[in-house]
């Protein structure tokens, strides 16, 4: 999966953020509007997600944590723990009956 800069993604939600304050002072403000939703669309692009607020979420998300951890995050389920075996393996064990 590829990721977007973290640098490039600051930008975007710092925009989306600076236009969502412009947007809710002046609501009736069409340029604000519209303006406002392509910032939401950009960041849309960006974070891979379909509604802007889940996508300013994954955005935050991402710059606050590393790459590894935000991938496990996305996936949704939580990683194995490595299995810890003992003896030889199972194709090589051999009963107590089978030895001669």
């Amino acid at each position: 999966m590829l990721l977007p800069a973290k640098a490039e993604v600051a930008r975007q939600l710092r925009r989306y953020r600076a236009w969502e304050r412009v947007m809710l002072a002046a609501p009736t403000d069409r340029t604000v509007r519209a303006t406002f939703e392509d910032s939401g669309y950009t960041l849309c692009v960006l974070m891979g997600k379909r509604c802007a607020r889940e996508a300013a979420d994954a955005a935050e998300r991402y710059l606050r944590t590393t790459v590894v951890t935000y991938l496990q995050e996305q996936d949704g389920r939580p990683r194995p723990a490595a299995t810890v075996r003992r003896g030889p393996p199972a194709v090589e064990r051999r009963s107590p009956a089978g030895r001669q």
